[in-house]
């Protein structure tokens, strides 16, 4: 179907809503927003404030696909995670991975696989103004916030770099202007985790604010069981001939055995009432006991793993062992005594100024951030004594520097325009251990190594981008803008160190043949443009249509593999620019009088070079690929806020997506594929398949929610309230290959809690439940490493599919008290 006629459509569909309701809108809704206690006597909805076009706008008024959560919402439902965030919006999902980039966040079917330490995620994360774009951002806590925004669809001007497939946006929460003190304490009962929770805020001085925020947790218990047992592991010492064998004893029982603290610092400084200093300054601290705790072997061919004889199920249970003690102490950044684990610390500081004048507000938003991570894991992800192992440590710096200028003029037309600088730096080093070979000839640190990596790319970012609204009639308003970026990525990758067991498969650094060391010095420039006409006929309702583009920029996959398989490592190591195109349209709208909310979107949009991993294991690499992709679809949303009821918040969503690959002719097989299964298209000496018309990873045709928030007072100063929401899925597949076998099937989850404190807000007991219905599903996956056989064959030999659980049925009891 061309872009012309998906734009017809959408238009034809857009026109027939407004013909039989007058008041329909887009993805950009509030259905979250339950009454606060003062507003419950009203009844009727509460409106959300959001900063989607970088200026100060209802929820209801901005023509962008947009869904708001509220504060009080954040806050009731305990969505202090990326995790917890997608696990209650349609469309959003988020898978946490064991190394790579750590993580697959995707958007109505487009997101960035997991494999690949140097991806940029598709759907990034903005932390008050500031482009996160690396998949450890979810091992991030937060908490304390003022808002969050999920926008959904490219975004190319608002948001620091683009972002091709929607944008996580949070803010949070600045200082109060009065004193305020609030405390938490919750308790987990399925993982054994106590939380606590401080905040103080308020004035310094007449115009000094500052605010303190500070979260600690520790689980005695976990989420996934893992049950294992001892095995001998066999050793080959390649120096001498000399065989042996270490015992490799169990990972604990529960996991992940969650500790984490996290704290932020805000001041804000008003010395006019024309300008303002912010400064945000925070950190983080979490560590597990296991960074592959949620790989789940949930289907293989013969029902029991193909490594070590333990039945598949879609259950929270995994089954891993630790690194033999004789090997661990040794490798760097092993445990001595082999635990597995992983380990994230971050910090930042963000500088934010505002100036106002008569009719232009300049800003500037200043960001150093800085992680490192730092695992060991049990790579096979299901172990035996044909295990692999690996340690691993990365570092992440970025520092970046926006301004914007934007105008107010009492005019038709109004002008955004501004730059952004950001400098940014990976290393990374990689030690693993394979096929029990060993080689008492080499440094202490490589004895007991098959090869280790190191790596590093430097990136700088130049990027100008401006927009034009022209307000042609009162209710009719064009806006037009485009980015422009220049971005340079200079990297290297060696492996320097292999054991002489192991030189078949990897290039040394000193290879004769020049291919030991992997230089890329890459240079992609971008222009994305944007388009937008609203139609606001009445204040209750809007009307938008808008063409949209955005970039991802290429790059350097930098814990990739140097095999000697391969004949082109760069090819390997390196990838395209992602970029995306397309239209969206909608309606939004407030009825019977701001008691009832409406809203539809409908879009189409085109993705080329679309940014794929895959683990080439006939060559043992890791490769990014790219291909054609579309995503189309159809979302609607509702709310309802009757001034009857008071307190009363009726919500929900139903939202239809088709996402497809429109061209990967050489696309690869997964793990054992057979020609019969379509791995029949021979390209070299290597047969692939051809993806065309195929869905794409964790891509659900239908999503949906449905909710219900009550609040209202009882008497003697007390106020009750009670909320759930369900959230479906249809079915999907998780691998992004057309594997049948990693298919996961339709669910749905609740989600409910339950609340009793003092009007006044002084104190409240809250009982928060997550996934009531205790439903395994994956929202991602691998072939299982070391399992299924060669691709391209007559008879089918599939892997053991391992996917990303998400969290089980969770309870927690939560004691809060403000003063």
């Amino acid at each position: 179907m061309t872009t012309t006629t998906n734009a017809r459509i959408m238009l034809t569909i857009a026109g027939s809503v407004i013909a039989l309701s007058g008041a329909l809108a887009a993805p950009a809704f509030a259905q979250d927003a339950a009454p606060q206690a003062a507003e419950a006597a009203e009844g009727g909805l509460t409106d959300i404030v959001v900063t989607a076009r970088k200026r100060v706008e209802s929820v209801q008024d901005v023509p962008v696909a947009v869904t708001a959560i509220s504060a009080e919402t954040v806050t009731r439902q305990d969505l202090t995670s990326i995790e917890k965030i997608a696990a209650r919006t349609p469309n959003l999902n988020v898978g946490r991975a064991s190394n790579g980039s750590g993580a697959q966040l995707t958007m109505r079917g487009i997101g960035s696989s997991s494999t690949s330490i140097g991806i940029e995620q598709s759907v990034a994360v903005v932390v008050d103004g500031v482009y996160y774009g690396q998949g450890r951002i979810i091992n991030e806590g937060f908490f304390d916030l003022a808002r969050v925004e999920i926008l959904k669809g490219p975004q190319a001007l608002f948001f620091g770099k683009n972002a091709t497939a929607g944008v996580i946006s949070l803010t949070t929460a600045d200082p109060t202007d009065t004193v305020e003190f609030k405390a938490r304490a919750g308790y987990e009962i399925k993982s054994e985790q106590a939380q606590a929770e401080f905040i103080a805020s308020g004035p310094l001085s007449d115009t000094l604010g500052i605010r303190v925020a500070v979260r600690g947790s520790k689980m005695w218990g976990g989420y996934y069981k893992n049950v294992a047992a001892p095995f001998n592991y066999a050793t080959l010492d390649v120096a001498t001939g000399t065989a042996g064998s270490v015992v490799a004893n169990p990972a604990p029982k529960d996991e992940p055995g969650e500790k984490e603290l996290l704290g932020r610092v805000t001041l804000k400084w008003e010395p006019t009432d024309r300008l303002t200093a912010t400064i945000k300054a925070s950190g983080t601290y979490n560590k597990t006991n296991n960074n592959s705790w949620n790989y789940v072997a949930y289907n293989c061919p013969s029902g029991v793993s193909q490594l070590n004889g333990y039945a598949c199920a879609r259950d929270f249970v995994t089954h891993q062992n630790k690194l033999p003690a004789e090997f661990a102490a040794q490798i760097p950044y092993g445990k001595d005594d082999g635990s597995l684990y992983n380990r994230y610390k971050s910090w930042a500081t963000t500088a934010t100024l505002a100036y106002e004048l008569d009719d232009v507000t300049l800003t500037s938003v200043t960001n150093y951030n800085w992680n490192n991570n730092q695992w060991a894991c049990a790579c096979d992800f299901q172990s035996s004594p044909a295990a692999n192992w690996a340690t691993e440590n990365s570092t992440y710096h970025a520092f970046s520097s926006e301004f914007r200028a934007l105008t107010t003029f009492d005019a038709p037309v109004n002008l955004m325009v501004g730059g952004l600088y950001q400098k940014t730096k990976r290393t990374f080093d990689q030690y693993i251990v394979l096929a029990g070979l060993t080689n008492s000839a080499a440094a202490p640190e490589d004895e007991f190594l098959a090869t280790r990596k190191t790596s590093f790319t430097n990136g700088e970012t130049l990027a100008a981008f401006g927009q034009v609204t022209w307000k042609v009639i009162p209710t009719v308003e064009i806006a037009g803008g485009v980015r422009y970026t220049h971005e340079t990525k200079d990297s290297f990758f060696t492996q320097p160190y292999n054991n002489p067991g192991l030189t078949t498969i990897f290039r040394p650094q000193d290879d004769p043949d020049g291919l030991g060391v992997v230089t890329a010095a890459q240079t992609f420039n971008d222009w994305s443009p944007e388009a937008t006409i609203t139609w606001k006929p009445s204040r209750d309702l809007l009307v938008y249509g808008a063409y949209k583009t955005a970039y991802k920029s290429g790059g350097f996959s930098n814990g990739g593999i140097n095999s000697k398989l391969s004949s082109v490592p760069f090819d390997d190591l390196t990838f395209d620019p992602e970029k995306a195109r397309g239209f969206e349209a909608g309606i939004k709208s407030t009825l019977m009088d701001n008691q009832l909310r409406l809203n539809l979107g409908v879009y189409t949009y085109g993705y080329n070079n679309l940014q794929i991993d895959f683990f080439n294991s006939p060559i043992f690499a890791f490769q990014t690929l790219t291909a054609d992709a579309r995503t189309k679809g159809v979302e609607l949303e509702a709310e309802f806020a009757p001034r009857s009821v008071p307190g009363l918040n009726l919500h929900g969503s139903i939202n239809y997506n088709k996402a497809k690959y429109t061209n990967f002719p050489d696309a690869p097989c997964y793990a054992g594929q057979s020609q019969a299964e379509g791995c029949n298209v021979l390209v070299g000496a290597a047969f692939r398949q051809d993806l065309k018309g195929q869905p794409l990873s964790v891509a659900p045709k239908w999503t949906g929610t449905v909710g219900a928030a009550y609040d209202t007072a009882v008497g003697n100063g007390l106020m009750f309230g009670v909320n759930a929401d369900v959230r479906y899925s249809s079915s999907y597949l998780a691998s992004g290959f057309g594997n049948l076998d990693s298919r996961q099937g339709s669910y749905a989850t609740i989600d409910a809690g339950i609340r009793l404190g003092s009007e006044d807000e002084r104190w409240q007991l809250a009982v928060i439940g997550k996934n009531l219905t205790n439903k395994f599903y994956v929202t991602g996956t691998v072939d299982g490493p070391s399992t299924g056989g060669a691709s391209g064959g007559l008879v089918a030999a599939h892997a053991d599919q391992l996917g990303f659980g998400t969290l089980p049925r969770t309870v927690m009891v939560q004691v809060s008290t403000k003063f």
